[in-house]
């Protein structure tokens, strides 16, 4: 089975668990007490192990200061972060694994790992951990038939459009259908001297929500063996005219005036401040900026909507998630493994859970009531089959190239069309430096 659609698979199976899970989960939380007994003290010096996590997911559950310090109470061994810029991620953490001078611990995505990251070649094997027989969905942290990542839960994070509740109802608005109703819908927003869309793209990873749901959505309905021939070179970019509309429409949403005026100088870490001030109505972004905003403002009520680049659209299931990983050439996998134990403790992963909201992925820890808006992406988009995989789950290559282009369709220096020759060109490379069979 090839490595796209298996990522796919992974991720599908996750989505079905969440629904019957979230729905069958009720409202009842643990006391929490646990057992701990996962995380023993160890004796000696005390040692010092490195997590890597990219700076736009500072706010992962595993890199909680108080979780830290127990963790370096109980065991003697302490974390030391390696933030990473976003856009760099990627890049860093191949060169880090290609010259063997890995981190201890990697947060990452297991879809993307198997591609970017060389999944089967870099990262020890976790079937025999303590932990993984108390898993209710080993899938979603699985790939060739083993497990290579950890967390707590059996959630991942939808993307789309996040939007102030209260602005649409203060407005009359509705959720739009299409385009036509999502412009219409950002003009009532700006005439009541609202910034409709914010716009983060210095961050060019922020700028591929928009096309990478348009895109998914579109050939799952249309053109459904699309991304599987593409990774076989026996259909091209260009192939699919409709590409060039979903790019058009997202950078008019620009020219029009609905967002901010420095679109390529504003940064996603100014989103949080900028829905807490009420200065801007949405944004196109994962469902985890909702989580961000929450944290500090838990009585601010925010949603998602689907990407309405084409009619009755689907919401987007991102592949960008947080699991971790341990490098097989890590200085310590032994200390490594003891903070995936820690954080699988009954304790300590009910905390988790109930500070997140989090789908429980273990036998022994209990799902809380989710969060309004997680709940109705259950019940308005889960339950009733209405996501779909975005198109970074089916990319074999890095696609920070692909996000340098779109900036520059921002930047005025690429029209749509010579956007998608380019990385239609830059992917044909991408994908021959791999070996992939076909190029």
């Amino acid at each position: 089975m090839r490595k796209g659609r298996k990522a796919a698979g992974i991720l599908t199976a996750g989505f079905l668990i969440l629904a019957l899970t979230a729905c069958g989960s009720g409202g009842s939380k643990s006391g929490g007490a646990g057992d701990n007994s996962t995380a023993k003290e160890s004796s000696g010096k005390k040692v010092t192990i490195e997590l890597a996590i990219s700076k736009s997911s500072q706010d992962s559950a595993f890199i909680q200061q108080d979780l830290l310090d127990e963790f370096e109470k109980q065991t003697n061994i302490k974390v030391n972060l390696q933030l990473i810029p976003a856009e760099q991620t990627t890049t860093v953490l191949q060169t880090k694994l290609a010259v063997e001078e890995a981190p201890d611990i990697i947060q990452y995505n297991l879809a993307s790992a198997t591609t970017d990251l060389n999944l089967e070649r870099n990262f020890e094997i976790l079937d025999d951990e303590p932990w993984a027989s108390r898993l209710l969905n080993k899938d979603v942290l699985s790939a060739y038939g083993h497990i290579y990542s950890f967390h707590v839960s059996q959630d991942t994070g939808m993307q789309g459009v996040v939007y102030n509740k209260d602005i649409f109802e203060e407005l009359g608005l509705s959720i739009p259908n299409n385009y036509e109703e999502f412009l219409a819908v950002c003009e009532k927003i700006k005439e009541s001297g609202t910034t409709p869309v914010f716009m983060p793209y210095k961050d060019n990873w922020a700028i591929n929500i928009w096309p990478a749901a348009a895109f998914a959505d579109f050939v799952s309905r249309t053109d459904p063996t699309f991304f599987d021939e593409l990774n076989n070179n026996k259909r091209k970019w260009s192939d699919i005219p409709e590409f060039q509309t979903f790019l058009q429409q997202q950078y008019d949403i620009y020219k029009m005036g609905y967002t901010n005026t420095d679109v390529l100088s504003d940064s996603y870490d100014m989103a949080v401040g900028k829905f807490l001030n009420k200065e801007v109505a949405m944004m196109f972004m994962g469902d985890w900026l909702i989580e961000g905003v929450s944290q500090q403002d838990p009585d601010m009520r925010l949603g998602v909507f689907p990407i309405p680049a084409i009619d009755n659209p689907s919401l987007g299931a991102s592949p960008l998630g947080g699991q971790l990983f341990i490098p097989k050439t890590a200085k310590h996998i032994e200390e490594a493994k003891k903070f995936l134990d820690f954080m699988a403790s009954k304790e300590i992963a009910q905390q988790i859970v109930d500070s997140k909201g989090y789908v429980s992925n273990f036998n022994d820890v209990t799902t809380p009531a989710l969060p309004e808006y997680k709940q109705e992406i259950v019940d308005l988009y889960i339950t009733p089959k209405r996501t779909v995989l975005t198109t970074d789950a089916y990319m074999l290559v890095d696609r920070n190239e692909l996000y340098r282009m779109l900036q520059d369709q921002f930047a005025g220096g690429l029209t749509p069309e010579e956007l998608l020759k380019a990385w239609e060109e830059k992917f044909n490379q991408l994908m021959a430096d791999k070996q992939v069979p076909g190029f």
